[in-house]
């Protein structure tokens, strides 16, 4: 009879994994089956990102429209003047966005996936350091494309600005991607500072050696910028330089108190630290000791040893019949 319930007290995959009783084959289907559900709720939201994918890039268009003369809100005509390279861009953009948004919609299961794999082989610590930086990653990564969803839009005014009499037509799928490169570029670059605070936390480099590197910090904050932002105007750069440069000083800080609090820690559990028991104007020196006398040298004559015989040869009449 197959049991479709494991038995009480009967380990997990989880459980054996961490233990090591898992061959390589068992890790092997471990690792197809977990990619084949994420594959699948993947999918499925894909597929309820289809309902929404309209709403989505009507969103992402209303910066341009306003700007074009449009009015989303109102009853005014929208005056877009998106075009499609071909036939099937517009469906190729449906597909797209619907995409982004299943894996969007679906990260917490599919993640989740991928930390049951990874997670058996690390230590305690590290898996409490992994929850840290996952906690504190998510949030800044949307606060980055929040971010970035304001910059295009100033940056679109600022290109409008310099359009001067000719008319633009823009082609729908390449101002999506630019949409997105945008809001990629701005999520990772609010990673940067976690990434330093965590090397912090992990004992690779200290509070001290962070805000002295301040002057690499700032050069390589507006490089990065320059180079990876989509945005030709300098108001989409300055505010993303500006931005990691905030997060940078406050990784710095939150530093600070962690070297402060380990030191505190180290301090506390110094083995070599002298103790107070016992000290020297404590102890008073014995004034009624009796000093210690000579022994007396010893009349018994002692006999020396006599000199051992040398050994002889046994012959055959030292041996009785038996032997």
């Amino acid at each position: 009879m197959v049991k479709l319930w494991p038995r009480k007290g009967r380990k997990s995959r989880f459980q054996r994994a961490s233990d090591g009783d898992m061959s390589l084959m068992e890790h092997i289907q471990d690792f197809r089956s977990r990619l084949l559900m994420a594959v699948l709720v993947i999918l499925v939201g894909t597929a309820v990102g289809m309902y929404f994918a309209q709403d989505v890039i009507a969103f992402l268009a209303k910066p341009y429209c306003e700007l074009k003369g449009g009015d989303l809100s109102g009853n005014d005509e929208v005056l877009c003047d998106f075009n499609v390279g071909s036939p099937i861009d517009n469906i190729t953009i449906y597909l797209k966005i619907s995409l982004y948004l299943g894996l969007i919609g679906t990260a917490p299961f599919w993640l989740y996936q991928l930390w049951a794999f990874i997670a058996p082989g690390l230590h305690r610590r590290e898996r409490k350091y992994a929850y840290m930086f996952i906690s504190i990653a998510t949030p800044l990564f949307a606060a980055g494309v929040v971010l970035a969803y304001f910059v295009v839009r100033h940056g679109l005014e600022f290109i409008m600005i310099l359009n001067g009499t000719f008319d633009i037509t823009v082609d729908l799928q390449k101002y999506i991607g630019f949409y997105i490169a945008v809001m990629l570029v701005f999520g990772i670059g609010f990673e940067f500072p976690l990434v330093m605070l965590m090397l912090n936390v992990i004992g690779v480099i200290s509070a001290k050696r962070m805000l002295g590197w301040w002057r690499i910090v700032v050069f390589v904050s507006f490089l990065f910028t320059a180079v990876f932002t989509p945005t030709p105007d300098p108001f989409g750069m300055t505010a993303l330089a500006i931005c990691m440069l905030i997060l940078y000083l406050t990784a710095c800080g939150v530093a600070a108190i962690n070297d402060k609090r380990r030191a505190a820690k180290e301090a506390k559990w110094d083995d070599d630290e002298a103790s107070d028991i016992g000290e020297a104007e404590s102890i008073e020196p014995a004034s009624d000791l009796e000093p210690v006398s000579e022994p007396a040298s010893s009349s018994v004559a002692v006999d020396e040893p006599d000199e051992p015989e040398p050994p002889r040869r046994r012959g055959r009449s030292d041996f009785d019949d038996i032997t």
